[in-house]
């Protein structure tokens, strides 16, 4: 009986869960073979130029979603009948500010002499187009999450990854083999991913965004800020390493990298749907608080540690599967990579508990302190002992920081800081329209 009662408590935790797990096993699955017929089909420079590509658009999509996609999480189980005035607000906001971003990084590359990934025009204005619409995925994806339907995301995500793989075939047929070629491979299977979900759910992702309302969108400024100040503290530094790979040792060493660094991000996911979905499951249902956050921290852990173990003793392999001459050129230096989940599991986790407590403004600090650790400890390591430096550098510090900030958020939720909401969100009376 007690097993049924717990597996009923975390019936909604585990469907949603469960959703978002399916999706990052498909995506993981569908982009092993997509990065594998990528190296397998093109030469080590443009797959290591077009990861340190997607490695910006990731940042500048993280910085133009501009904590509007965690709001959502929150808010949208709070205004159910609100929702779709929201998330079309958010999705435009979100999109517009990531374009601006994304113009601003090819103008900037324009006219610096060292490194310059984007190769023409053409790869600007497919860069910059990248960079919109994976702000408005962020936005809508998070959406998703926020009404507990999970699924929707999942399918997306599908979608995604077979269009991308579909695209970069007829690329490879037809002997178009630059890092621009990927980058459109990438943009159009995002763009029509989002057109096929509508198509499949029969109008489903239109109905998610409706006539977006600003005026209702501003009411969350504060909430919005603090979420923006905690995902950029947080994410930024792991976003941007692929990029720092390519500033700091080269393109061949940057295409090994992101192998390796690819599986450890798709690990990474697991546990981070676990800590995300934590954020609106608890706030619908605060008294089973203390089972999820546990559940879900202890699977996270044992999760991040099996990864961290096969990465130890295969990575030379894995290297080998994508392409000979990686394992050549990265040897065994990445094999220490995967602990590096542990620490992200934790940080993962105090990011929720913050959130859970309205407490992401004061959280943004040690977060960004660590950012600046981790940042730090990469171009130490790349500079001291090369690819194996960075890799040794960028472990020890996501280390630190999750024991650090785990530990932290841990003591504050023994004064019940982060399970249950704050006065401040307590006393907030309901929107009005």
């Amino acid at each position: 009986m007690r097993v049924r009662g717990a597996i009923q408590d975390s019936a909604t935790l585990a469907i949603n869960s469960g959703a978002l797990a399916i999706g990052t096993v498909a995506t993981a699955g569908l982009g092993f073979v997509y990065w594998w017929l990528a190296a397998r089909l093109f030469p080590p420079e443009a797959i290591g130029n077009v990861s340190a590509l997607l490695s910006i658009i990731g940042l500048t999509a993280l910085l133009g979603e501009a904590g509007l996609g965690t709001l959502l999480v929150g808010e949208i189980v709070r205004h159910p009948k609100k929702a779709p005035s929201l998330v079309a607000a958010a999705a435009l906001i979100g999109a517009a500010l990531a374009v601006g971003l994304g113009l601003a990084f090819v103008l900037g590359t324009h006219f610096v002499q060292s490194t310059r990934p984007i190769d023409g025009w053409l790869a600007g204005f497919i860069f910059v187009l990248g960079c919109g619409l994976t702000a408005f995925t962020m936005v809508v994806d998070q959406a998703f999450v926020g009404s507990l339907n999970s699924t929707g995301r999942m399918i997306q995500q599908v979608f995604f990854s077979v269009f991308k793989l579909m695209l970069i075939v007829i690329a490879a047929a037809v002997s178009q083999t630059s890092s621009t070629t990927i980058l459109l491979s990438w943009v159009a299977g995002l763009l029509t991913s989002w057109i096929a979900v509508d198509l499949v759910t029969r109008g489903g992702a239109r109905r998610l965004v409706g006539i977006p309302d600003f005026r209702l969108l501003h009411t969350f400024r504060r909430k919005v800020f603090d979420h923006y100040a905690l995902d950029v503290t947080m994410q930024a530094p792991s976003i941007i390493v692929p990029y720092l790979v390519l500033v700091l040792l080269s393109p061949a060493a940057t295409a090994a990298f992101s192998v390796l660094w690819m599986l450890v991000s798709t690990a990474a996911a697991i546990p981070a749907v676990l800590a995300t979905v934590l954020f609106p499951v608890i706030r619908a249902g605060p008294d089973k608080s203390r089972h999820h956050f546990l559940l879900s921290l202890t699977a996270s852990l044992l999760f991040s540690l099996a990864c961290a173990v096969f990465i130890l003793f295969y990575s030379q392999h894995i290297l080998e599967v994508f392409n000979p001459a990686y394992r050549e050129i990265a040897g065994s230096s990445l094999r220490l990579l995967g602990f590096s989940l542990l620490g992200s599991t934790l940080k993962f986790h105090a990011c929720a508990l913050a959130r859970l407590g309205d407490a992401m403004r004061r959280a943004s600090l040690p977060f960004a302190l660590g950012g600046l650790l981790e940042l730090g400890f990469v171009i130490a390591g790349a500079k001291l002992g090369g690819l194996e430096g960075l890799v040794i550098g960028w472990t020890i510090a996501v280390s630190i920081e999750g024991i650090c900030i785990g530990l932290f958020w841990a003591f504050a939720s023994t004064l019940g800081i982060p399970t249950r909401p704050s006065s401040e969100f307590v006393a907030q009376p309901p929107i009005q329209i």
